[in-house]
């Protein structure tokens, strides 16, 4: 990897963003400590951190990793009725930026733009003269083309930042379909905490090992491995139908988390063999490397718009797990190589998941983990901090 630019010792960069999350908190520590940066992290809202309930899991969320030691950060209070991201008004905070004029940042490094802070923030640091990099991961995978007057207020939206730090191919593409030019676009890839997802850690192995022998799997059963929100969005009923349709042998599918379709799920589990399909509850974050470790496939069939990477497959990959994901997935370009590193199905077509799921489980995985390995070293905390370094250099020449 080419030496990221250097940037001058006293350059100051405040962080905008919702609120902690389990897969950033990281990536700041390691910016801050490892990479040496000045930042500091203004949240708008204390999601992960205060015990919130989470609609779509249907379960108290608090995450049990420390996302808040290691570099600089604050809570700006938020008064909206209702905080987080279902509505404009979700992030409504007065005092944001009053807070950042009196840090005095030289850049923002801003996460979103259509909420009520964000825009204010957008228009403060316009009429400051303070450039704005700008990092989203949206994609048009599955949707229509965007409208004229789609275009028209986007382009004029993403003018205001001097740079764009992109995740990944789609989300490169998104970008340049609003006219952003090459020259403003760097590649800041997605990235999770690789020593958390550390295939070698003895307490992950025993972890997996105990979480085998509770559910009666045998050392030869192969596991697929579904982690996340049961809704319609992610289909985990249409994986539950498609393994029920092969009935492969010696194979058991493992759904790990809760939401709306676990009464259908636990219906249709009732028509397979006996010891087939098992559930586990939500697991937190420090749960979730032993779960990776069961599975011999991880599988992502999201058909939701709003499935705009998929972070858990940059989790599974680092544990050596190669991943079957649909083709809405945003990170399925950039990650997932059909046939060496994983497999991609037609999201809205299940005869296509069913096939691919056929091919995934009769494929020599063995042969597909150092590919697998290969692929996920090139989506790191330091890959993202070059790529971070290089956006915030430009800054100097535009």
């Amino acid at each position: 990897m080419i030496a990221p630019p250097e940037l001058p010792p006293d350059f100051r960069l405040a962080v905008v963003l919702s609120h902690p999350t389990q897969y950033y908190s990281p990536w700041f520590r390691w910016l801050a400590v490892r990479a040496g940066m000045n930042l500091r992290v203004f949240y708008l809202w204390d999601f992960g951190v205060a015990p919130i309930r989470d609609p779509r899991f249907q379960t108290t969320v608090q995450w049990d990793v420390d996302l808040l030691s290691g570099y600089e950060s604050e809570f700006v209070p938020n008064r909206s009725a209702h905080p987080g991201a279902e509505s404009f008004r979700g992030f409504d905070n007065p005092q944001l930026t009053g807070r950042l004029a009196a840090w005095r940042p030289d850049a923002v490094l801003l996460f979103g733009y259509a909420w009520l802070s964000h825009l204010k923030v957008i228009g403060w640091a316009r009429f400051r003269g303070i450039p704005i990099v700008f990092r989203g991961d949206s994609h048009l995978l599955g949707r229509p083309a965007p409208g004229p007057l789609r275009r028209l207020l986007l382009g004029l939206l993403f003018r205001q930042f001097r740079a764009v730090a992109t995740v990944g191919a789609a989300n490169r593409r998104y970008f340049e379909t609003f006219g952003v030019p090459a020259a403003r676009i760097f590649f800041v890839p997605h990235a999770v905490d690789a020593a958390l997802f550390d295939p070698s850690q003895p307490a992950a192995r025993g972890a997996a090992t105990e979480l085998r022998t509770r559910l009666a799997l045998a050392p030869a059963t192969r596991v697929l491995l579904f982690a996340g929100k049961f809704t319609p969005a992610k289909q985990p009923v249409e994986l539950l139908a498609a393994f029920l349709e092969l009935k492969p042998a010696n194979t058991a599918l493992v759904f790990v988390g809760d939401g709306p379709e676990k009464a259908r799920l636990h219906d249709l589990a009732r028509t397979a063999a006996p010891g087939c399909v098992h559930f586990l509850p939500f697991a937190n974050q420090s749960e979730m490397p032993a779960r990776y470790l069961l599975a011999d496939i991880f599988v992502l069939p999201s058909r939701g718009i709003y499935e705009t990477w998929g972070l858990a497959v940059n989790e599974a990959m680092h544990m050596g797990v190669p991943c079957l994901v649909s083709d809405r997935v945003g990170c399925q370009e950039d990650l997932v190589e059909d046939g060496r590193t994983g497999w991609i199905f037609r999201a809205e077509d299940p005869v296509h998941l069913r096939e691919k799921l056929s091919a995934a489980l009769a494929a020599d995985l063995a042969a597909l983990r150092p590919r697998v390995a290969a692929r996920i070293a090139l989506y790191t905390y330091a890959a993202a901090a070059a790529g971070l370094s290089r956006a915030l250099a430009s800054l100097r020449h535009l």
